[in-house]
């Protein structure tokens, strides 16, 4: 038996730990905060603690907003009422006049939603759409953390950097054969991690009209082909297919919110709960970024463009180059600013994990990665992403020419790029 006074005591305790204690929904359980926003947030922690850091971790664009899309947000700053939750109709009808050219596919305003980010807009279609999801591996960080959060069932069809990371057809036909609530599909192509674009949209096509799928294109990346080509699942298979895109990667604006949906009108049943949504949670996206919107997809950007996919091609294949002479194996990029490099033939396999791998290297060199783990691998496959943003973008864009695309333009003006890729391959050689 207690004493009272500790019998109180006790009492006390609990009754405080009773009124203190939260009960946390449990589809939060063993979730951490998106993986690409923890590192930028880890590695802004060690510059300010003096350390060099190589920031290949965000995926953000390093070009400067085209200069007349900002000069309009400047104007339109005066702006201020609440806008229509799909969208300023005027924007609306831009994109779809957009889509509808790029995508060889009829659209109207009325099939395009705006949303503070593309981001949000994924997040809520799959809270509308009761289907089970499958996701390429490998695929973006949040697809699936998204998913669990609404206690979704999901599926994973495995690739490999032999088949250059293609989505596999005939794993996706026998898993939508076995399990008939399998409808919601999402890719990625140019792709985030790997940076390759699908060769087999055709087989694709076929495997989704067989079993009558839905598709959510993300296609936030498809101004950065490095062909220059504008490659989309909906040349095929527009019926079913639903575009994801935005102004944050080919227009430098991740920082604006921007996203949309293109929603075909044979699904407009999800256009209208996707808009019952937006009106219960973000009423509508900011009216200037709305207005200046407008001119991303009215004005020529093609120079803009085509100096970007450039820069961001010369610096894959310059950091392959220096990769593969250190035992670093990655798959040539196609489009994006991304790479999946395989660490198995390095001295680093020794630490037997991606994200063991990503942190020594942290540690030891100040070049910040992600571990394959994040994107859908299995641990001991010691795979890692890099994004090869790490630069002045605008200093880039400005002092490109004909003649000077080459290393000597990646050390003067790319230069944490040069010394990062420096760094690591050193470290490497050390082991």
């Amino acid at each position: 038996m207690f004493p009272p006074s500790e019998k109180l005591t006790i009492n006390h305790a609990l009754y405080a730990y009773n009124i203190f204690m939260v009960e946390i929904n449990k589809n939060f359980h063993n979730l951490e905060k998106s993986t690409t926003l923890a590192i930028n947030e880890k590695s802004n922690e060690l510059l300010s603690q003096g350390r060099e850091v190589y920031k290949f971790g965000l995926g953000q664009s390093p070009f400067p907003v085209p200069e007349s899309v900002a000069e309009e947000l400047q104007k339109k700053a005066h702006e201020k009422d609440y806008l229509a939750v799909a969208g300023l109709e005027d924007l609306r009808k831009e994109i779809a006049k957009y889509h509808s050219d790029k995508n060889k596919h009829n659209y109207s305003s009325s099939d395009i939603i705006v949303g503070p980010g593309s981001k949000e807009l994924l997040f809520q279609i799959q809270f509308v759409l009761d289907y089970e999801l499958i996701l390429p591996t490998p695929s973006w960080v949040s697809y699936l953390p998204q998913a669990i959060l609404m206690n979704k069932n999901f599926h994973f069809v495995k690739s490999n950097a032999s088949i250059n990371w293609d989505l596999n057809t005939k794993e996706l036909d026998e898993l939508c054969q076995k399990n008939k609530k399998a409808k919601l599909l999402i890719i990625n192509s140019p792709n985030n991690p790997s940076g390759t674009t699908f060769s087999n949209l055709n087989e694709i096509a076929e495997v989704a009209k067989k079993h009558n799928l839905i598709i959510i294109s993300d296609e936030i990346y498809c101004e950065l082909d490095y062909e220059g080509k504008y490659k989309s699942i909906t040349h095929l298979y527009p019926e079913r297919t639903i575009i994801n895109s935005g102004l944050s990667k080919w227009c430098g604006a991740g920082g604006w919110r921007l996203g949309y949906m293109v929603i075909p009108d044979a699904l407009k049943e999800i256009t209208n709960a996707m808009t019952i949504i937006g009106s219960e949670t973000y009423t509508s996206v900011s009216a200037p970024i709305q207005y200046a919107a407008i001119k991303a997809f009215t004005n020529d950007h093609s120079e803009y463009l085509d100096k970007s996919r450039s820069i961001l091609k010369y610096i894959s294949q310059f950091i392959r180059e220096r990769f593969l002479q250190n035992g670093i194996k990655c798959q040539p990029a196609q489009g994006g600013f991304y790479m999946l490099c395989d660490f198995t033939g390095t001295k680093l396999a020794k630490f037997n994990s991606g994200s063991l791998i990503c942190k020594k290297v942290l540690e030891e060199t100040g070049f910040a990665m992600l571990p394959g783990e994040d994107f859908g691998f299995e641990s001991n496959e010691m795979l890692s992403r890099i994004a090869f943003v790490d630069f002045d973008g605008a200093k880039a864009l400005q002092n490109l020419n004909d003649e000077n695309l080459n290393d000597q333009f990646i050390q003067e003006y790319c230069p944490k790029i040069y010394k990062g890729v420096e760094s690591l391959c050193s470290y490497i050689k050390t082991l």
